[in-house]
């Protein structure tokens, strides 16, 4: 069963984000903060959250600027801007070191809080990260229409296209999108040169891989190993998934996080 998450309000500057809690409020282990894909909310972390709760850990999922009472500047801002959120997070959340992790565009900021605030950041979880880079156009359409709810069929399509494994249910992500945060997020990416934030500064990196995902075809997996080096990157690859990862496989991944949580002390 879902645990009831505890909700506070973390300010940071002009803005003001709305933070979802779940788990032990205090002891040993690092607080993980989960930030979701592009145009989606922290909803989608639901059941990791519960199931890292009744893993003995505290589960933080921040509700993006411009989801549920989470509010700030949407225009002229950088992945630099949204990280200064997390860190005012985790500061709040007794200052940290935490580990940080992103649902594919959310691991754009999680990466940015690492390179921006080392001292805050003891480790960095990509959740179906983005291993071909740029995206060729195709794919980004489907990302961009996957938004469009107003158009049912084609955003079906799209979804099942971007984020889902073949024959597992797109439906399922049918709700949940706000464009006007899509569209935002994607102009903080455009915005942030990549060599500041891409190498996630020098923090451990737990790299979970869908195997069917189509923004990580099997010859890119190694991406980040050979970028960051074996002595960063730990890769667990799930079977029978795709971008969208969470809905397709929560047990699979909670594991493979849990067991790197643990190990990694």
């Amino acid at each position: 069963m879902t645990i009831a998450p505890q909700r506070s309000i973390v300010e940071q500057g002009a803005a003001r984000i709305e933070v979802l809690t779940r788990g032990l409020t205090s002891g040993n282990q690092p607080p993980v903060i989960l930030i979701p894909s592009l145009g989606r909310g922290a909803e989608d972390f639901a059941d990791l959250a519960t199931r890292l709760a009744h893993a003995g850990f505290r589960a933080i999922t921040p509700q993006p600027r411009g989801f549920g009472a989470s509010r700030g500047p949407m225009e002229n801002i950088t992945l630099h801007d949204l990280a200064k959120d997390m860190a005012a997070i985790i500061n709040a959340n007794g200052g940290g070191p935490a580990v940080i992790g992103g649902h594919a565009f959310g691991n754009f900021v999680a990466r940015t809080t690492a390179a921006d605030f080392p001292r805050l950041v003891k480790g960095v979880v990509l959740i179906a990260a983005t291993h071909l880079w740029p995206l060729p156009d195709n794919i980004r359409k489907s990302i961009h229409d996957s938004h469009i709810t107003a158009q049912p069929e084609q955003q079906l399509r799209a979804l099942q296209h971007a984020f889902f494994a073949p024959g597992h249910d797109a439906s399922v992500w049918l709700g949940g999108w706000n464009e006007t945060v899509m569209h935002a997020e994607r102009a903080a990416t455009d915005a942030t040169p990549k060599a500041e934030w891409w190498a996630a500064g020098s923090a451990p990196v737990l790299d979970i891989i869908p195997a069917d995902d189509i923004m990580t075809p099997p010859h890119e997996r190694n991406r980040y190993v050979d970028e960051m080096g074996a002595q960063r990157v730990t890769t667990v690859l799930i079977a029978d998934a795709g971008h969208a990862l969470l809905p397709e496989q929560p047990e699979a991944t909670a594991s493979a996080l849990i067991h790197y949580l643990k190990a990694s002390g």
